[in-house]
């Protein structure tokens, strides 16, 4: 004898087990069972999707910003810390071609990038130590240069 599980209302179950909602949430899509939908967090959910991904652009181009400044203008620290450097330039520009995947995403990242440098900027002035005009008050890289995994500074 079989016992069917009684589920809580949808925006209960959101609340009180959130993997049990996407799956049954996930199960409603499929059946297209729309009557029963939660409808307010699935849409909550679905923004909060399309917000993180560009979130992600943003923090993996504000940590390649970061290190191409570093190459650029950190003379001190170049001989030691270049080849870290250049790995980890390397792995946030395959971070972002995944991305890239979408255009939309392509094209955030084209609108954002001057934005994105002035945090970049603020923290290679922090990390090291130099004086604020050493680093332009634009950025100083091309889209062209930031994506082409053969430049380095």
């Amino acid at each position: 004898m079989t016992r069917a599980i009684s589920l809580p209302l949808p925006s209960k179950l959101y609340e009180t087990d959130y993997y049990l909602w996407i799956v049954n949430t996930l199960k409603q899509l499929e059946n297209r069972d729309f009557e029963n939908l939660d409808w307010q967090h699935l849409v909550e959910e679905v923004e909060a999707l399309g917000i993180e991904q560009r979130r992600k652009v943003e923090s993996y181009l504000k940590q390649l910003l970061i290190h191409l400044l570093l190459c650029q203008y950190w003379e001190n620290e170049k001989v030691i810390c270049q080849r870290g450097w250049h790995i980890e330039i390397s792995n946030f520009r395959d971070e972002l071609e995944f991305s890239f995947r979408s255009k939309t995403l392509y094209n955030y990242f084209l609108s954002c990038v001057e934005d994105v440098y002035i945090k970049a900027r603020r923290q290679a002035i922090q990390k090291t130590g130099l004086p604020s005009e050493v680093f332009p008050k634009q950025c100083p890289f091309t889209f062209k240069d930031i994506l082409d995994n053969d430049y380095l500074p």
